[in-house]
């Protein structure tokens, strides 16, 4: 499939922009169960582990896009 840009309103925003935002939105969820469910406490760097679940999700998100 081909990463074509998507119309928001007149204005023409890259697919991958919205992917982006769509895993950021997934991995707060993420971050913030794992909070409540005390997680993070065991995580030696919370901010690079977030940064790494941020990773995993965005890569899922468009490899899952790219095999439509």
């Amino acid at each position: 499939m081909r990463f074509t840009e998507i119309d928001l309103v007149g204005v023409y925003v890259a697919s991958m922009s919205v992917m982006m935002i769509v895993a950021w939105m997934v991995t707060i969820g993420l971050r913030l169960s794992a909070t409540r469910m005390g997680l993070l406490r065991y995580v030696w760097h919370p901010s690079l582990f977030t940064f790494a679940a941020y990773m995993i999700v965005l890569s899922t998100i468009v490899l899952a896009v790219a095999a439509r």
